[in-house]
């Protein structure tokens, strides 16, 4: 079998961000031998003309048989050897939230130019390469779906469920979690919502307007995130948006039902495993959130349904679908 020597291109370390890093940390870990992968990390953050294009120029001189930008630097491909570089998108949510010449620029230097200028696009699930397709109009046959793995510590926690007083775990906080409507519709409800993410005063004015109680977990480590997985009794993840999902699958994994969305990625990603509501419908949300704490059969159900949906992104699975990808860029 051929070896094949890899590069995976990452973005500069920001605190509290890393779910790209650990995706791949997991991927490598878990790569056939024959795969062999080094690391190469910009040295600047992703912010300013000058400090992109140093970067740019000196990923050059790390270039291997495969070249892989995993994800949010696109830009590093234009100047990569575009016969041997795949780039991983993750999702096209800023493209909805810009306008103008923001927007274009976004557009040209994150998406248009760097899908022209490698061998291969690996969108994380079908949702994210169908926007894709529509967004830059390049050829489908171009675009992988490889879907994101779930890290081998979130394994099966039994918990008894409180149904009195439910715990629920809802990860980040920026406007596609949709926090709002969350707020709006657990109003009333005796719980405790547990956000992960930095909250600002908008959002705690929310959640204190509709009488919630909750906590915020800032800057937490991966042990430090399991844990609040499993001091969950279920997780609440009605995005109006996601790339992929990865919170839906770490639930299914952990042993908690979950309450997502039923649109972009979502539905894809849960599979069976998950009760679907209309993010955009705060009655929909609530009546999910009453349906799994009052129906223990349709919860139990629901957890026994995450666990098979769970193992199919297993990271020997993800990472052997990239490990295929980069033998057949190393052999051509």
């Amino acid at each position: 079998m051929l070896s094949a020597y890899i590069t995976h291109f990452t973005r500069h370390p920001r605190p509290n961000v890393f779910s790209i890093e650990r995706l791949f940390e997991d991927v490598r870990t878990a790569m056939p031998a024959d795969c062999r992968v080094k690391v190469w990390t910009c040295r600047h953050p992703s912010t300013g003309l000058l400090p992109r294009l140093k970067d740019m120029w000196a990923a050059r001189a790390a270039q291997s048989d495969v070249n892989h930008v995993t994800g949010d630097v696109h830009y590093l491909v234009l100047l990569l050897d575009p016969r041997r570089t795949v780039l991983t998108v993750h999702d096209l949510v800023l493209l909805g939230r810009l306008r103008g010449v923001r927007r274009f620029v976004l557009w040209l230097f994150w998406y248009w130019l760097p899908v022209r200028r490698c061998r291969a696009v690996v969108a994380i699930s079908e949702t994210t390469r169908q926007a894709l397709i529509a967004s830059v109009r390049c050829d489908p046959g171009k675009i992988r779906v490889i879907h994101n793995s779930v890290s081998a510590e979130f394994q099966p926690s039994p918990k008894e469920f409180d149904a009195a007083r439910p715990r629920i775990l809802q990860i980040g906080t920026r406007p596609n979690k949709n926090l709002e409507r969350v707020a709006e519709a657990l109003e009333g409800l005796s719980c405790l919502l547990v956000v992960v993410g930095e909250l600002d005063p908008a959002q705690e004015s929310v959640l204190r307007r509709h009488g919630i109680a909750f906590e915020s977990r800032v800057g937490l480590s991966r042990e430090e995130l399991l844990s609040e997985y499993v001091a969950a009794d279920l997780v609440l993840f009605a995005s109006t948006y996601e790339g992929f999902g990865l919170p839906i699958v770490e639930a299914q994994a952990v042993g908690r039902p979950v309450v997502t969305s039923n649109l972009s990625s979502m539905p894809e990603v849960a599979g069976e495993g998950a009760c679907l509501v209309d993010p955009l419908d705060v009655t929909s949300i609530r009546a999910g959130v009453d349906r799994v704490i009052a129906d223990e059969r349709y919860r139990a159900g629901l957890v026994e349904r995450g666990f098979a949906n769970a193992a199919r992104f297993s990271a020997a699975a993800v990472a052997e679908r990239y490990a295929a990808l980069y033998r057949e860029i190393a052999q051509e």
